[in-house]
């Protein structure tokens, strides 16, 4: 039986191979041959993680590239990280740089001389200095991330950063193309951000300037000191600063802003609108001083200041002073100003639209044409003017007036007094 079985096999086979079916029983192999050399497969560390580690300080940049750290750093004295080359990323990765000298005079990141393109961002540099009673005064770093002495850097970027502690400033970058954003500043006992450009960025309790620049967008500055809450050269939108004894706000150009001092002026610019000033301490600040127009604005004065001054015109305002002049310009358009004491409620070349009050023995509205207006006194002139038209007035006299066109007394004025009474 077997022997039968092994010969039907082999004639089944050698049908397959005489009509060609397809089926071999032998099968085919590929090449032996190797291809080439072998070849590593893996990437380098470099490959990996193409950047040099930072694990300990005083450390020194002299290469370009790319750095981060690993972990905490400090130092007892000196700078902590410095940027001797140009073309450098520091990325501080989250960790902390700190000092612990008795007597600060380091740096925490020290921009060499002339560096250019910089960029420094995510982490923390951190002192023990603190604030008392107008004293910067404790141990750590005299400067946060510092421009050198010698030649400033250009081409810099700093975001998202924080520094707290330091003797003198927080972050001085100095003027050319630099920009600071998403930073912020505390207790600094000289200027808390110094760069070309401040963005969404925060200074608080500096001796000095507490953001300095040419161009500050939605961005804080409170000076503990007699400096500015924000100095800008150029333009200030959407922010907002507090000094003690300097001046809140100061600019070319404030859009949108909010400025305050104590015994200064709360914004001191050439072009405001859409801003609000206040001197909340007394004194003679101002709270909005513009040296060309202020639109859209308010302003308080606490003292003998003024609410809202400019020297060619307001409009759309709202200015109070406790004894100076509520509105004062060349020409206030459909503004509101208002002073106790011996003050003037609005005191303009040409006022339309006006309404002025003393609530004390100083005019309401002072013009030489007054137009439109109302002015009211306790016991003073309501509207006192060259030329009244169409104005009501109230007071110890109505509306004084050279020439009066269509003018009304308030109930119970006693009287208005003009030269020229015109229909």
């Amino acid at each position: 039986m077997k022997n039968r079985t092994l010969l039907w096999l082999a004639r089944a086979l050698a049908l397959c191979s005489v009509f060609n079916f397809g089926f071999s029983p032998v099968f085919a192999q590929g090449s032996l041959t190797p291809q080439g050399a072998p070849v590593p497969t893996m990437k380098t560390l470099a490959q990996i993680e193409p950047r040099t580690p930072i694990s300990s300080a005083p450390f020194t940049i002299n290469q370009s590239g790319s750095y981060y750290l690993t972990t905490n750093i400090a130092v007892s004295s000196g700078n902590a990280i410095t940027i001797a080359t140009n073309g450098v990323t520091l990325d501080l990765n989250g960790f902390t740089i700190s000092s612990t000298e008795a007597s600060p005079t380091g740096t925490g990141i020290l921009l060499g001389s002339g560096a250019t393109d910089i960029i420094i961002r995510n982490g923390h540099i951190q002192g023990q200095v603190a604030y008392n009673a107008g004293v910067y005064s404790g141990s750590g770093f005299a400067n946060g991330i510092e421009e050198s002495a010698f030649s400033p850097p250009f081409n810099v970027r700093v975001s998202g950063v924080a520094v707290s502690g330091c003797l003198d400033d927080g972050i001085a970058v100095g003027p050319n193309s630099t920009v600071v954003e998403s930073c912020t500043v505390r207790i600094v006992g000289g200027y808390g951000i110094e760069a070309d450009t401040v963005v969404h960025s925060t200074a608080e309790l500096c001796g000095s300037d507490a953001i300095r620049a040419d161009t500050v967008a939605d961005s804080f500055g409170n000076c503990a000191g007699g400096g500015d809450g924000i100095d800008a050269s150029f333009t200030v939108k959407n922010s907002s600063g507090f000094s003690n004894t300097g001046t809140g706000l100061s600019t070319a150009t404030a859009n949108n802003c909010y400025g305050v001092s104590l015994f200064g002026d709360g914004i001191d610019a050439d072009v405001a609108s859409g801003s609000e000033g206040d001197n909340l301490g007394g004194g003679s600040g101002n709270g909005i001083s513009a040296a060309a127009t202020a639109q859209n604005c308010s302003g308080t004065a606490t003292g003998g200041g003024i609410g809202v001054d400019a020297r060619y015109s307001v409009e759309n305002c709202y200015g109070i002073s406790d004894s100076g002049y509520g509105i004062s310009a060349g020409s206030a358009f459909n503004c509101y100003g208002a002073t106790s004491g011996g003050g003037i409620g609005v005191n303009a070349n040409t006022a339309q639209n006006c309404w002025g009050t003393s609530t004390g023995s100083g005019t309401g509205v002072n013009a030489f044409n007054a137009q439109n207006c109302y002015g009211t006194s306790s016991s003073g002139v309501g509207i006192n003017a060259a030329t009244a038209a169409y104005c009501t007035g109230s007071g110890g006299t109505a509306i004084n007036a050279n020439i009066g066109t269509g003018c009304l007394a308030a109930a119970g004025t006693n009287n208005i007094t003009h030269k020229y009474n015109m229909p």
